[in-house]
């Protein structure tokens, strides 16, 4: 069998290869290992056996080490960007744009995942236990409700939009309004009666974090009773900053493209099987949820 090395010398023969075989190994000797980050939209534990395949899938294919970092929460996948801790990030399309923001377009997103029916996007649903009498957001009024992060998509910034739209301000029309943390821990306070209500990000019937958490036995999807579901939301994006080198980021966004078929049970175990794909993006694609972010932070500034 032909070495890798006599490969390498064989296409840094040719005048055009040989100038894309320097850039390629540029980038690796300045970036002899590189960290992924996910957004943890569930416990780390869950995050790590998620995710383990697929970053040994990752340093395979693009020749460099590949190491997951497990954030505490959505700002922490920020500034990591930000400081060069972390380069590549698997992160909801608020994070991204609040990145996007906060780095005046200095980030990148490269692909996001197509669901089982071969669309883009996801929604947020407003959760309450199968045995309450409340059937809608107005039944719901002074009750608790959990939502996820400051900086999710589905879990604040999109219900915040939505009840806007609706002419409901959170904050006054439940008793009590709390962020969870995750998306995991907005359904188990939800069970365990700390909250009344609780968005969460929802894919279609068979993929959603409630239907995960029930796959692994920590609930059961018949307690829930969904009251309430947003518009589409663009999906969560893969990103980089554009500070990285253009040869490692367009590397990075071939490997994610090329997973479904050149590591496919590692890209499986991401989604439990019910991905069809990763597909390039760009940044035009998450337009309206800058313009979400920005009514956003409108809101927190008259609030305070």
């Amino acid at each position: 069998m032909q070495s890798r090395r006599d490969a390498l010398a064989l296409l840094a023969s040719f005048p055009w290869a040989g100038n894309a075989f320097a850039q390629a190994e540029d980038w690796r000797r300045a970036y002899p290992e590189l960290v992924l980050s996910v957004t943890p939209a569930e416990n780390s534990g869950g995050v790590i056996d998620r995710f383990a395949p697929f970053a040994e899938y990752l340093s395979r294919t693009l020749g460099v080490k590949v190491t997951i970092r497990i954030a505490n929460d959505y700002a922490a996948v920020i500034e990591g960007l930000r400081s060069g801790q972390v380069h590549i990030a698997h992160m909801g399309p608020a994070a991204y744009t609040r990145a996007s923001i906060v780095t005046q377009d200095g980030i990148e997103p490269l692909v996001t995942m197509a669901n089982s029916e071969g669309a883009i996007g996801y929604y947020s649903v407003l959760y309450v236990r199968a045995n309450d009498t409340a059937r809608s957001l107005q039944d719901l009024r002074g009750r608790n409700l959990c939502l996820v992060d400051p900086n999710s998509a589905s879990g604040n910034n999109v219900p915040r939009y939505a009840l806007s739209k609706l002419g409901i301000e959170p904050e006054s029309h439940f008793d009590r309004v709390v962020y969870s943390g995750s998306h995991e821990n907005a359904v188990i306070a939800l069970s365990q009666g700390t909250c009344d209500a609780a968005f969460n990000w929802w894919n279609t019937e068979r993929e959603s974090n409630l239907q995960r958490m029930a796959t692994k036995g920590m609930v059961k999807t018949e307690d829930f009773r969904i009251v309430f579901r947003s518009e589409l939301i663009p999906g969560s994006p893969v990103a980089m900053m554009r500070s990285t080198p253009e040869p490692l980021r367009r590397a990075v966004q071939q490997a994610f493209v090329d997973a479904a078929e050149k590591g496919r049970e590692a890209f499986l175990r991401i989604s439990d099987g019910n991905a069809t794909g990763y597909v390039p993006v760009k940044a035009e694609d998450y337009r309206v949820m800058i313009d979400l972010s920005r009514y956003i932070d409108q809101m927190r500034r008259r609030r305070s």
